[in-house]
């Protein structure tokens, strides 16, 4: 939903740096997994550092479909690559919080926090099956942009378990409104 509203807002103002440090965009893609795979070890124990870590990568996951459109080096590979890394750092950060709360006794935090991770991989597969199929599949309220700055907002404010129980309602409407969707394009 994010990305369809703001699409590529950043492009003009931050093409200059990109263009000057010239980066291959899957270099962004590498250290923005390796910075959310560490937030999702670190969210174990410390959800508000966790979080900042989980920014920062966040960060680097944008620039890399920046740097690729701004130098002229967008790839199917590219693409790929950015996606199969997205699913295994939102994975991870799942699990780091599941393993938290689990530690912690909490097993409603922990079980939600799977939740949430099922209707993340459903979600993504919904659009990549609807996509196989020929339709387009852009639909539903929450993307992984707006789950990761959900569980980011939980993460810094230490407000997890209601964040996810918030992210596994609107995630569960996500994948209703992509199969309705598909649906109604196949009929």
């Amino acid at each position: 939903m994010l990305s369809s509203k703001l699409g590529h807002f950043l492009d003009k103002p931050l093409a200059p740096i990109i263009k000057s440090v010239n980066i291959n965009p899957n270099y962004f893609t590498i250290i923005g997994l390796l910075l959310n795979l560490s937030s999702a070890y670190v969210v174990i124990e410390d959800f508000f550092m966790g979080g900042i870590l989980l920014g920062v990568g966040s960060i680097f996951d944008m620039l890399d479909g920046i740097a690729a459109r701004v130098n002229g080096k967008v790839t199917k590979f590219g693409a790929f690559l950015d996606s199969f890394l997205d699913r295994i750092s939102e994975g991870f950060l799942f699990l780091g919080i599941a393993i938290h709360f689990a530690l912690s006794v909490d097993f409603v935090g922990a079980f939600f926090s799977n939740i949430v991770m099922i209707f993340s991989y459903l979600i993504s597969y919904v659009r990549a099956r609807a996509e196989g199929l020929g339709i387009d599949c852009k639909v539903g309220l929450v993307e992984r942009p707006e789950r990761i700055i959900i569980i980011l907002i939980g993460l810094i404010f230490d407000q997890v378990k209601i964040f996810l129980f918030i992210l596994s309602f609107f995630s569960l409407i996500t994948v209703f409104q992509r199969v309705f969707w598909i649906y109604k394009k196949l009929k």
